[in-house]
């Protein structure tokens, strides 16, 4: 159905003062091509709630309205679960009766896709009048745990998921036996189905009597499927081959890659790792998407003083910029923002990393590789034959590395890296530790940035939390603070995830001061640094977060999480 003023639902609309006629006119005839009906337009442009329009729409013919908050998806009938149709026509099967069927709409007037809906089917439609927002979530329930014994729809190909495989030209995943062709499917439909959801993993779990599917999504691990556990292997051979992995070794660990084509101008990149496990091979797939390091570094959540510093640091000809967190904490957006901030026609940039996880064009990007000989430490060292202007070392993860990256910071060179420490402080006696001179550490060290990402709360169901005053001292916030202090919880709606949606970093910045490089050329510890800090007005990562909790974006329980308490 053609987006257009002249269905009955819009002038029904108008009728009732709903809409402005001339003003969504103007609307429909600008825009009415980017969406395929109108309450699709009506509702992403924010022209009406989907609880107006259903209401609304519900008064035409007295139409039967009904809420799908808890309707159970047991109800649909497998032989009506036919995805594209459904997708394709917003229009959802809730039951049957004989030759009938109860049919979901949202605008009962689109008589065109009724017709066809029914002709697809073979039956006859009852209609039900729904919310728009609630129908599409109930859609996305009902496929995003589709997979059954016959795989539903199995008749697709890899182009309707708009998914093509890039190393067409070796036939990896062509013309797939018939009997695969189920497989590739379902694990097509998860890879969209993450990269949809904001996922940054995909677990592929094989267990004695299940198996499990799960994504993280902010941090936080969801289940999403559980396809039948004879199928394991079948589903590990289809990601190995689309990883360019041997199927036939099963018996040790296989790293790998997966480049995916979703549109002319849109790719992502998967980093693919397997491993062996007791009842079969459990697959971790990374998402790389090039899109996250060219954030821009305001939107990455750090206080306006901390940026400065971060900037400060960068504009410097020489020295080392460490930024440091657990695996997961964004320490690679953190640097890739800092590359694509020095990335300039008269910059040289090289950087060594173990894996190259998001291409960045006008840097030098080497791939280390130890079996060969390729470590960080000797690609470091060819860098610096190679006239470097700015230098990324992936990871610090000995004293011969460690050594050379502080040779270079110290001769002319701008060097960024990272190292697994829980706090900037505790960065610098880690380097202590490793072997380095105190000298060396003093004088070439710049900055450190240590950093975590809590999950952001969802702006449409946060709620404001009241604690008693001893409960808020008890957190960290100062008696000044209190007067003003306004914390959120997570409630949970139709728009996030447990009242989460996306993620905030929280941050320590540190630059290393003059005070602090006599603390380490004297023996003190990281203690004695953190002290120093303190004087010195950096704060700490716990005491960022409990700006992020006052602030709204976060909460505190969100903060106790992800910092020390």
């Amino acid at each position: 159905m053609a987006v257009t003023t002249t269905s009955t639902l819009f002038k029904r609309l108008v009728q009732l003062g709903l809409l402005n006629g001339e003003q969504t006119t103007k609307i429909i005839t600008d825009k009415g091509g980017q969406f395929k009906n109108l309450p699709e337009l009506l509702i992403n442009e924010k022209l009406i709630t989907a609880d107006v329009l259903a209401q609304a729409a519900a008064s035409i013919g007295q139409a039967i309205r009904l809420d799908l908050e808890h309707f159970d998806l047991v109800s649909v009938p497998e032989e009506l679960r036919n995805e594209k149709l459904i997708r394709k026509t917003d229009m959802l099967p809730l039951g049957k009766r004989g030759r009938n069927m109860y049919l979901a709409v949202v605008d009962p007037t689109n008589i065109q896709t009724i017709e066809d809906f029914e002709f697809n089917t073979g039956l006859n439609a009852e209609l039900v009048v729904v919310e728009y927002d609630k129908l599409h979530k109930l859609i996305d329930r009902l496929f995003d745990n589709s997979l059954g014994g016959d795989f539903a729809d199995g008749d697709w190909d890899l182009g309707s998921l708009g998914i093509v495989e890039v190393d067409e030209e070796e036939n990896v995943g062509a013309q797939p036996d018939k009997e695969d062709q189920p497989i590739i499917t379902f694990i097509n439909k998860m890879l969209l189905d993450a990269i949809r959801k904001g996922a940054s993993d995909l677990h592929f779990e094989p267990y004695e009597k299940t198996y499990r599917i799960r994504f993280r999504i902010d941090g936080i691990l969801h289940e999403v499927a559980n396809p039948p556990v004879a199928l394991s292997t079948r589903l590990s051979a289809r990601l190995k081959v689309m990883s360019r992995l041997d199927i036939a070794e099963k018996r040790i660990p296989q790293d790998g890659r997966i480049k995916l084509k979703l549109s002319a101008k849109k790719s992502i990149d998967f980093r693919v790792s397997t491993l062996p496990t007791l009842w079969g091979e459990k697959v971790v797939m990374r998402i790389l998407d090039s899109d996250s390091a060219m954030l821009g570094i305001d939107v990455l959540g750090y206080e306006e003083a901390q940026k400065k510093l971060y900037l400060d640091a960068l504009a410097q000809p020489q020295g080392m910029i460490l930024v440091t967190g657990p695996t997961g904490s964004g320490k690679t957006v953190s640097l890739y923002t800092g590359l694509a901030i020095l990335n300039t026609s008269e910059t040289n940039i090289s950087t060594a990393e173990d894996p190259v996880e998001i291409n960045l064009a006008g840097i030098n990007q080497v791939q280390v590789n130890p079996r060969a000989g390729l470590t960080f430490a000797s690609a470091l060292k060819s860098f610096l034959r190679q006239d470097p202007d700015v230098v990324m070392v992936g990871e610090i993860r000995d004293l011969e590395t460690a050594e050379i990256a502080i040779k270079a910071a110290q001769t002319g060179h701008l060097v960024l890296s990272t190292l697994h420490t829980n706090s900037a402080p505790e960065t610098l006696t880690r380097l202590l530790n490793m072997g380095v001179p105190s000298y060396n550490v003093a004088s070439s060290v710049s900055l450190i940035i240590a950093q975590r990402l809590a999950r952001r709360l969802c702006n449409h169901c946060k709620k404001q939390e009241i604690l008693p005053e001893q409960e808020l001292l008890k957190q960290g916030f100062s008696e000044a603070q209190l007067p003003t202090v306004k914390v959120f919880k997570p409630i949970g709606c139709e728009h996030c995830t447990n009242g989460y949606k996306g993620r905030v970093g929280i941050y320590e910045v540190m630059p290393v001061s003059g005070k602090m490089a006599s603390i380490i050329m004297e023996g003190g510890n990281s203690l004695d640094i953190a002290m120093q800090a303190q004087k010195e007005g950096v704060n700490n990562l716990r005491q960022s977060g409990l700006i992020k909790a006052a602030a709204g974006m976060t909460s505190l329980a969100e903060i106790n999480r992800v910092t020390k308490g």
